[in-house]
C-alpha cells in the first residue's frame, strides 16, 4: 500500500470517528430540557418494559403538539405503567398525567437558577466530547508513529499528516463548541 494511502486512510477513519462524537454530542444535548416541548427531550429515555431496557420511542409516538406539552401515545396499553415510571426516575424533573389513552407531560418554565444548572451540564458534555476527539487525535498519531516506526511512511510524510490531523481536529473542536453554544443560547432563551 502507498504511504499516501495509509495515510489518508488513517485520516478518513479519524474524521469519522470524530464526527461520530459530534452526532452523540448533538444527541445528548437534545435530551437536556429547553423549557420547550421536544419529542427529542425524552425519545431515548430507557423504558423497562417486560424485563427490557427499550429507548420510549421503540414503544410510542411522541408528538408535541403545544410548545409546553409532550404527548406520548404508547402502541400496548400494558406500557403506560412502565413509561410513567421512566419519567419519574429521569433527571427531568417532569410530572408525567397517565389518562389511560396517551401520557401527557407539561413542560414548566425553567427558572434562572435552573437554566444555570443546565448551562453547566452543557458545559460538562461539551468538554467530554472534546476530550473524546483529542483521545481520538492521539490514537491517529499513535498510528501513524506505528507506520513510520515499520518505515510505511517517511518522516515528512509523517510530519505532514500530524499537521493536517492538527488542522482536522481543531476543526471538529470548533464543531463542538458551535454545538455547545447553541444549546446554551436556547436554554437562556426566555
Amino acid at each position: 500500500m502507498a504511504e499516501s494511502e495509509l495515510i489518508d486512510l488513517a485520516l478518513d477513519d479519524t474524521r469519522a470517528r470524530m464526527a461520530k462524537s459530534i452526532e452523540s454530542l448533538k444527541r445528548e444535548l437534545a435530551s437536556v430540557r429547553t423549557g420547550r416541548a421536544q419529542p427529542s427531550l425524552v425519545e431515548h429515555l430507557r423504558v423497562d418494559y417486560y424485563g427490557e431496557k427499550l429507548d420510549l420511542i421503540q414503544l410510542a409516538t411522541i408528538t408535541a403538539p403545544e410548545a409546553r406539552l409532550i404527548v406520548i401515545q404508547p402502541w400496548d396499553k400494558n406500557a403506560f405503567d412502565p413509561i410513567s415510571k421512566a419519567i419519574q426516575q429521569s433527571d427531568l424533573g417532569l410530572n408525567p398525567q397517565n389518562d389511560g389513552v396517551v401520557v401527557r407531560l407539561a413542560i414548566p418554565e425553567l427558572t434562572e437558577e435552573r437554566r444555570l444548572q443546565l448551562v453547566r451540564q452543557v458545559g460538562q458534555k461539551n468538554e467530554e466530547a472534546r476530550v473524546a476527539i483529542r483521545n481520538i487525535r492521539r490514537d491517529c498519531q499513535e498510528e501513524l508513529r506505528t507506520f513510520l516506526k515499520s518505515k510505511d511512511i517517511s518522516e515528512d510524510d509523517e510530519h505532514r499528516a500530524h499537521d493536517v490531523l492538527e488542522k482536522v481536529t481543531h476543526s471538529f473542536v470548533e464543531q463542538v463548541d458551535e454545538v455547545a453554544s447553541q444549546k446554551e443560547h436556547e436554554l437562556m432563551e426566555v
